[in-house]
C-alpha cells in the first residue's frame, strides 16, 4: 500500500477517534449553547424571526451533550416530551451529520417539528438528565435544524398514500390538533377534508403566534405539502352555518371536531367597558391579519404611541409585549397577579417535572416593565369614556393546607397610567359553537367537549381532539393529542370497514 493510501486512512482513524471522544464525553467538553438573537434594536422594526439559524457546529455541540441515558426521561410523555420525541437517537444522528436518519427518526413521532421547534418551550429540556446538576442538552434547536435541512436539502417531498380508501373523515379546525389528525389520517390512506373558519389554515399558528415567532411561510410550506399528499382544505367555512351538521354526518364516515379553546378569561372590574380595553387574543389576531393583508373588520387595534399594560404574565402577554413595541409604544408594562416564580428549582418541583422558573422571554428583553403580584382593582377613563388608568393593589401569597391564599399589602394601592389594556390572563374553553350544538354534542361541568377513551363523544364516528376536550395548553399538546385522535379514528373506520365488508359477504 503506498503511503499516499495511508496518509487518508491515518486521519480518517483519527478523525473517528476524536469523534466518538467529543459524543462519549461531550457533556464534559461543551457547555449549553442557544442559537443568537438579532438586536433588539433591529428586530423591532419589523416582525421577522428574532432568532437566527444556529451554525451547525453548534448544533452538533449541543448533540454530543446528550449522554445517551439508560433511562431517557426527555421523551417519557409524563414528564418530558408529549410527543414521545425520541431524542438520544436523532441527537447521535444529527452529531455524526446523519441528517436523513436523524429526519427519519424525529418524523416518527412529530408531524411538525418545524412548529415545534419554533414555539415550543421544550419540556423535554427540563425533563434532561443533565439537568440535574447542569444546563440541559439544548434539545429544541437541534429538532429544529434537523427539520429545516431536510427542507434545504429536498428530502421534504410528497408522499402520498400507496391505497387510497373510499372513506371520507372531516376535520372541523385546522390549528395544530386539527392538523395533525389530518396528517395521520391522510397517511393511513383516508380521504381527509379539512374545514377552517378563517381565511387560511393554521389556527392559532397562524393567527395567534405573532410573525417574529413564527413566520407563516412556514405553515404555508407544510400546508402545501399536506395538499400534494391528498388532504383537502376548504377555508373561510364556518361549522353549524356554512356546512350545517347534518351535511357533515351525510358526506363523511368520520367527523372530528378540533376548534380549539379561545374563550378567554374576563377581568370583571369597574370601568371594564371602557375604550381601550381588549382581549389579548383580538389584538394578535389583527396584528397577524393586518401583516397578511387580510381585512381585520372593526378591530383595528395599535400601540403606536401609547401607554400599554399587558395584564397576564404567559405567553400570550408576551406576544403582546413584542407586537405592541414593534408598532412604537410608548411605553409597555406587564403585570401578573402571580408571584415571582424562582429563578431556579424549588424542593416543590423537583427533576424531571417542569420547574416552574422564571422565563424571560425573548420579548420580554425588548423593553418590558414587569410587575408581580399585582392586582387590577378597577379601571379609570376620561370624559370621552377612554381608559386611562388602572387601580392596582399589591397581594401576598400564603402557602396554607386548603391552598394557596391571596391578601391584599395594606398601603400598596396604587395607580398604573394606560392608554391601551390587553387582557392575556388565559382561557376558559371552546365558548359557544354552532357545530356543536348541531350536532347535539355532550359538554362536560366545564363547558369542554366530553369524550371517552376512545376520543369519542357521545355520538358514534364523531370525535373531538386538542384542546376543546382539555382546554388551552402548549401547540405540543394539541399536536400530540391530535396524532392519538388520529389513531382511534383510524382503528374506528378499520372495524366499522370490517363490519360493512362482512355484512356484504353474508348477503
Amino acid at each position: 500500500m503506498d503511503i499516499e493510501d495511508i496518509e487518508p486512512r491515518l486521519r480518517e482513524s483519527n478523525m473517528d477517534n476524536n469523534f466518538k471522544e467529543e459524543k462519549d464525553r461531550g457533556f464534559l467538553l461543551f457547555a449549553r449553547e442557544d442559537p443568537a438573537h438579532r438586536p433588539v434594536a433591529e428586530r423591532v422594526k419589523d416582525y421577522s424571526a428574532v432568532e437566527l439559524p444556529p451554525e451547525e457546529d453548534m448544533i452538533r455541540r449541543q448533540a454530543a451533550r446528550c449522554m445517551d441515558c439508560g433511562v431517557p426521561f426527555c421523551h417519557s410523555a409524563s414528564s418530558g416530551c408529549p410527543l414521545g420525541n425520541i431524542m438520544p437517537e436523532f441527537n447521535e444522528a444529527a452529531h455524526a451529520g446523519r441528517w436523513r436518519e436523524a429526519l427519519e427518526v424525529l418524523l416518527s413521532t412529530n408531524c411538525f417539528p418545524e412548529f415545534t421547534g419554533r414555539v415550543c418551550p421544550a419540556p423535554c429540556e427540563s425533563a434532561c438528565v443533565l439537568g440535574i446538576n447542569d444546563d440541559p442538552v439544548a434539545i429544541r434547536p437541534i429538532e429544529l435544524e434537523i427539520i429545516e435541512k431536510a427542507w434545504q436539502c429536498g428530502y421534504m417531498k410528497p408522499h402520498p398514500p400507496k391505497e387510497r380508501k373510499k372513506e371520507k373523515v372531516a376535520v372541523l379546525g385546522s390549528g395544530p390538533a386539527g392538523l395533525a389528525c389530518a396528517e395521520v389520517l391522510n397517511r393511513c390512506g383516508w380521504r381527509v377534508t379539512v374545514y377552517e373558519t378563517d381565511v387560511g389554515p393554521g389556527g392559532i399558528l397562524r393567527y395567534g403566534i405573532p410573525d417574529f415567532k413564527l413566520e407563516k411561510w412556514v405553515i404555508d410550506r407544510r400546508i402545501d405539502l399536506m395538499k400534494a399528499e391528498g388532504v383537502v382544505f376548504e377555508c373561510a367555512v364556518k361549522g353549524g352555518e356554512d356546512v350545517s351538521g347534518r351535511y357533515l354526518k351525510g358526506r363523511f364516515d368520520a367527523i372530528v371536531i378540533a376548534g380549539g379553546a379561545r374563550r378567554p378569561r374576563d377581568l370583571d372590574v369597574p370601568g371594564r367597558d371602557l375604550e381601550g380595553i381588549h382581549m389579548a387574543m383580538d389584538y394578535l389576531t389583527a396584528q397577524n391579519k393586518r401583516i397578511a393583508g387580510e381585512p381585520i373588520g372593526d378591530c383595528d387595534i395599535t400601540a403606536a404611541d401609547k401607554r400599554v399594560v399587558v395584564i397576564g404574565g404567559g405567553d400570550t402577554g408576551s406576544d403582546c409585549i413584542g407586537t405592541a413595541l414593534r408598532q412604537g409604544a410608548g411605553s409597555v408594562t406587564q403585570i401578573e397577579i402571580l408571584p415571582k416564580p424562582p429563578e431556579r428549582r424549588t424542593p416543590e418541583r423537583p427533576w424531571p417535572l417542569w420547574p416552574g422558573t422564571l422565563r424571560v422571554s425573548s420579548s420580554h428583553k425588548e423593553g418590558a416593565r414587569r410587575r408581580w403580584s399585582v392586582s387590577t382593582k378597577a379601571f379609570k377613563g376620561d370624559s370621552h369614556g377612554r381608559v386611562k388608568a388602572l387601580e392596582c393593589v399589591e397581594v401576598e401569597w400564603e402557602k396554607t393546607e386548603a391552598g394557596p391564599r391571596i391578601s391584599e399589602k395594606p398601603g400598596s394601592r396604587h395607580t398604573t397610567e394606560a392608554d391601551l389594556v390587553l387582557l392575556a390572563m388565559g382561557f376558559t374553553g371552546p365558548g359557544e359553537n354552532t357545530l356543536v350544538e348541531d350536532l347535539d354534542i355532550k359538554r362536560d361541568a366545564q363547558g369542554f367537549i366530553a369524550r371517552d377513551e376512545n376520543f369519542m363523544t357521545n355520538h358514534p364516528g364523531l370525535f373531538v381532539s386538542g384542546d376543546m376536550w382539555r382546554g388551552a395548553s402548549l401547540v405540543v399538546h394539541a399536536i400530540a393529542d391530535g396524532v392519538r385522535c388520529a389513531e382511534k379514528v383510524d382503528d374506528y373506520l378499520e372495524k366499522t370497514n370490517s363490519f360493512s365488508r362482512l355484512r356484504l359477504k353474508k348477503n
